[in-house]
């Protein structure tokens, strides 16, 4: 099949959103689908506000709908809520096009934090922004059902994966860990307002705060919590042993649809702890983890887990599986759909 992906968010950017569309590209192309991405590194961008690392692209009117012509996709999904994905919608609701969309982002959350406006004037931009899609692609049942809330119900379930060959609990631990006291607790992810980062900065748990990560309140953390060990962004191997080094991951953030770096810590056999919110409870079971509204409460049960319950649920997690879910939540086209301009 020849398939369309149209998406804001795109490398050099790094977080849960790319690494599931850059990894599903990947699965896809390898089973023998043509893939096109459009992204923001195929036209001029300007920094997103407040978010100096998402570049949202300037693509000339008409550009993204030509490109879609081009191409003569059997499918077209649009990924995320931005400028290109923006344009595709426009092009694909008036030509009676046929395409899905994914809810990745508590997009209403993300802007309310930083705007402090309600987030439920941005509902009603995802809520129309979605609604003509055939299919919207979620990864859990918290967010299935409050997407149904807001009045989007063609939705399609759409999971994520873990590398198992390379998130394992034998990855080698960094040596910034050595002479740490433990327990060693850590957070990876996005260093960032909507991540809830001072949430788990400011737990009394003893032991060690580690965060690895990149982010526009990085700078200011570090100030505020000198002793906390920031080691930046990692990848790999290197990220696995962090998990695999730490004593428990916390995962603080309230407003994720997923968070791929829980699974990644399991794999790990590292436990997690976190809120009782969309993702979390979707993802962390008793046998692998706590939740608790508070932190400290959860970072103290988690400890007591076992590893290889940890690792046993992370295996259930397979980028196969979840490329065969995006690949059946499909709106497949017939030929020549896409009018001529």
């Amino acid at each position: 099949m020849r398939i369309a992906i149209v998406t804001d968010a795109w490398l050099p950017q790094m977080n849960g959103v790319v690494r599931t569309l850059t990894t599903t590209c990947d699965l896809l192309r390898a089973g023998g689908h043509e893939v096109l991405v459009i992204s923001p590194d195929l036209f001029a961008s300007i920094p997103c506000p407040t978010y100096p690392e998402i570049r949202l692209a300037l693509a000339r009117p008409g550009v993204v709908a030509r490109m879609l012509r081009e191409f003569s996709p059997g499918a077209i999904h649009v990924a995320t809520e931005g400028p290109l994905g923006l344009a595709a919608r426009r092009y694909c609701a008036s030509a009676g096009v046929s395409f899905t969309t994914a809810y990745h982002t508590q997009f209403p959350d993300y802007v309310a934090r930083r705007t402090s406006l309600p987030s439920e004037w941005f509902w009603r931009y995802i809520s129309w922004f979605h609604r003509p899609a055939s299919r919207v692609l979620v990864a859990t049942g918290s967010i299935r059902e409050e997407l149904r809330a807001h009045g989007l119900d063609k939705l399609h379930h759409w999971s994520r994966g873990v590398d198992l060959a390379c998130f394992t609990p034998d990855a080698p631990v960094p040596a910034e860990f050595a002479g740490l006291p433990r327990p060693i607790q850590l957070y990876v992810g996005r260093v960032a307002v909507e991540k809830n980062l001072e949430a788990f900065l400011d737990c009394r748990h003893p032991g060690s705060k580690v965060v690895v990560g990149d982010g526009p309140a990085l700078a200011g953390l570090r100030a505020r919590y000198p002793d906390a060990l920031f080691l930046g962004r990692k990848s790999g191997r290197e990220l696995a042993g962090c998990y695999a080094g730490a004593d428990v991951f916390v995962f603080p953030s309230l407003t994720d649809t997923f968070g791929l770096v829980m699974i990644e810590a399991l794999a790990c056999g590292t436990p997690v702890a976190a809120f009782p919110v969309a993702g979390p409870r979707d993802i962390v079971t008793d046998e692998v983890g706590a939740l608790s509204f508070q932190l400290d409460r959860a970072i103290d049960a988690a400890l007591y887990c076992e590893s290889a319950a940890c690792v046993a649920l992370a295996r259930r997690y397979s980028w196969e599986a979840a490329t065969a879910q995006f690949l059946d939540g499909l709106a497949a086209l017939p030929p020549d759909a896409l009018p001529a301009a």
